[in-house]
């Protein structure tokens, strides 16, 4: 029998025991990792495709060249996503193009019309290139057993809403959400959030990321621009967690390098292997930047980054850098890290040397900050074996501090909240990440993506 607790004893490297579930609403989460199995025609891997009938229609209506040269499909307003009648007329198909929302290595994210269920939608429209396609559709057999998973959404993950194969894209249905928590940082001009509004945050960040892990999913790629606010128009903190592209299961295949740059966990940088918390490493890295309104490690160079760790953190354990892979080895002489190199440049030993301690930029000065600071500092252990799992931290201090005015509505104008009014601050509970009861759907079927970002 399979542990009921996802904790760190599972990661390749190092042992720990997770203590017994506190309440009884983390205890009805999903009892045990989900297995991987062979994929069915329920499993999502199969995409709907234009019927004979529809396609011999279509082949009577020439349409003209959709791809540009990478194979990114050309986002026309007005333009019909889906397929036309043999008639031809625009108003026949079911999905109208309205405007471009984004567009990464994945392909593109239009704002669209669904002319069948009259509502806005968001569809992700996967590359022509088969790398891509192949990666999408290991992309929807995740998205569809997690809402088998959890078909209410108790745990704020995106759920895909249809999918379909069009002109050599597949295509990905969502519900059409706000800005990314990166992008209404931006729109802020990256002031911080007020006290309330990260605790918000953070709770229903980590609520959706026990629930993955207790499923057996590591995310691989949590950041701002893959948390989006439900209706940033509203002003509300709901969030929905996206982008499972690269999302892995623990007993499926492990890529050698993911998370992005800025939130990647050492783990993942020294080749030591990586599980769970390098999910929690992640949201530790969110976290500050909520408050600082700035990314913690802005670089782009692994020695660099690994010198901005032990600047803000201290030196790195030697027992980390045993467990190092060869090139990981390498950043290190006698036990310490190689930094500066001879090619390190002027500008990088100046980012470097302006790093602050942790402690200096999540200044304990009242019990928000002092409880914030304890938080990050459990997420953002060396060791992913003594790293704080999810399921620990919705029980930390930090999730009892009751703020004053705390509401779910965001402030146009981002302000910090009055140090001297956090006084006495333990009486109560948000009801954010409390984690209910999750369903218990047909037999799992998972599959691993590494590849694919955005939406999804």
């Amino acid at each position: 029998m399979l542990p009921t607790v996802v904790s760190h004893a599972a990661y390749p490297v190092g042992t720990t025991t997770t203590a017994p579930l506190a309440t009884a609403a983390l205890a009805k989460l999903p009892q045990q990792p989900l297995q991987p199995s062979a994929p069915s025609a329920a499993s999502g891997n199969n995409v709907p495709t234009t019927s004979n009938a529809n396609a011999a229609a279509a082949a009577a209506v020439p349409l003209p060249p959709c791809d540009d040269k990478e194979g990114h499909y050309i986002v026309t307003p007005n333009e019909s996503l889906t397929q036309r009648c043999k008639c031809g007329h625009e108003g026949c198909s079911r999905v109208k193009i309205m405007r471009l929302l984004g567009q990464g290595t994945f392909g593109k994210v239009a704002h669209c019309w669904d002319r069948q269920t009259r509502r806005y939608c968001a569809v992700k429209i996967i590359r022509a290139v088969q790398k891509y396609r192949d990666a999408s559709r290991i992309e929807i057999r995740v998205l569809r057993e997690l809402q088998r998973w959890d078909p209410e959404n108790q745990y704020r993950c995106i759920h895909l809403r249809e999918c379909f194969d069009y002109r050599n894209h597949i295509c990905m249905v969502f519900d059409l959400l706000g800005q990314s928590v990166f992008d209404f940082m931006k729109s802020n001009h990256f002031a911080p959030f007020p006290a309330e509004h990260i605790q918000q945050l953070a709770q229903q960040l980590i609520t959706s990321v026990a629930f993955l892990h207790r499923i057996g999913l590591v995310h691989t790629d949590l950041k701002p621009e893959n948390i989006l606010l439900v209706n940033d128009a509203a002003h509300t903190t709901e969030i929905r967690l996206i982008d499972f592209g690269s999302a892995t299961f623990e007993k499926e295949y492990h890529s050698a390098v993911v998370c992005t740059r800025h939130y990647r966990a050492p783990e993942i940088i020294l080749g030591c292997g990586w599980s769970y918390p390098c999910d929690m490493w992640s949201i530790g890295c969110i976290l500050v930047e909520l408050f600082t309104g700035e990314a913690l490690f802005q670089t782009h160079d692994n020695l660099e980054h690994l010198a901005m760790m032990e600047a803000a953190i201290g030196p790195m354990p030697s027992s980390l850098i045993q467990r190092a892979n060869h090139a990981g080895r390498e950043f290190f002489r006698h036990g310490r890290l190689a930094y500066p190199a001879s090619a390190t440049t002027r500008a990088s030993r100046k980012y470097v040397a302006a790093m602050r301690r942790l402690e200096n930029i999540v200044v304990p000065n009242c019990p928000f900050n002092i409880y914030l600071l304890d938080l990050v500092q459990r997420m953002l252990i060396y060791d992913p074996a003594e790293r704080i799992t999810a399921e620990e931290a919705l029980r930390q201090p930090f999730f009892q501090l009751r703020l004053p005015a705390a509401t779910n509505t965001l402030a146009a104008s981002l302000s910090s909240v009055d140090p001297s009014a956090l006084a006495g601050a333990m009486r109560g509970r948000t009801n954010y990440g409390v984690l209910p009861p999750a369903a218990h759907p047909p037999a799992f079927v998972s599959k691993a993506s590494m590849h694919g970002q955005a939406y999804g």
